[in-house]
């Protein structure tokens, strides 16, 4: 009689597994915070493929990027306001540099100094 307890024992585990399972697979995964579209791949092409991402194009897709990201109601990630203004920068637009630093540190206050330090710069032409 101990065998058939067992069996059942072991059963009644493998249904408690088994339904455990089948109904975490139901839970929705909440929404990403961020839209990143190509932002990450821009920076990693950047730097593992050098002029394979040039500034103009850089631009370009962080602009459709950030348009995305506001027509969807997504926030726009941390970095993307600034790798677009240093790349306007790099295309001697300073003026929307500057715009952009100074989007990016309002919208991440932790960006501050870093983005302020640009700012400055430009500002000064040091």
């Amino acid at each position: 009689m101990s065998g058939a307890r067992t069996y059942r024992g072991y059963t009644s585990a493998a249904a408690a597994v088994l339904a455990t399972l089948v109904l975490s697979g139901c839970v929705t995964q909440p929404e990403p915070l961020y839209r990143w579209g190509e932002y990450e791949q821009l920076i990693y092409t950047m730097y593992t493929q050098p002029g394979a991402a040039e500034p103009g194009l850089q631009v370009q897709k962080l602009q459709a990027d950030i348009q995305r990201s506001e027509a969807e109601g997504k926030r726009v990630p941390p970095g993307v306001h600034a790798q677009l203004g240093y790349m306007q920068y790099m295309q001697g637009n300073e003026a929307a540099a500057v715009d952009q630093f100074a989007i990016e540190r309002r919208l991440y206050p932790e960006s501050s100094a870093f983005m302020t330090t640009f700012i400055e710069r430009i500002e000064t032409g040091s």
